[in-house]
């Protein structure tokens, strides 16, 4: 069990911005998965990958991709209070779910 998070990185987030960004999406999406694959990812650790994607049209294929396989996936769009505009997308975690379904949507993705 784990989840990945793509990231953007043509945004240019600071260090902090990003961090709060994948930890909106890390919770979004495990508040929509399965609560026995969310006990599941618990018990193994809460495993989390952060990966890079280079603008929002590959995000949102990521998001695609997680919704066509059936997993529970979030997109989070940026307040707009610091650093963003309002309503920019950031990150989309896709899981908590078993590895190998995980793998075939973010597999291909550089870790960031």
């Amino acid at each position: 069990m784990k989840q990945v998070i793509a990231a953007r990185t043509d945004l240019g987030m600071g260090r902090g911005k990003l961090a709060a960004q994948v930890a909106h999406a890390a919770l979004q999406a495990a508040e929509k998965a399965d609560p026995d694959a969310v006990r599941a990812w618990k018990d193994a650790g809460q495993p989390k990958i952060v990966v890079k994607v280079g603008s929002e049209d590959e995000l949102l294929g990521v998001a695609e991709e997680a919704r066509r396989a059936g997993l529970p996936s979030a997109i989070v769009r940026d307040a707009g209070r610091t650093e963003l505009e309002p309503g920019t997308a950031t990150t989309c975690a896709v899981g908590p779910a078993p590895g190998n379904q995980v793998d075939a949507v973010t597999g291909d993705l550089s870790l960031y």
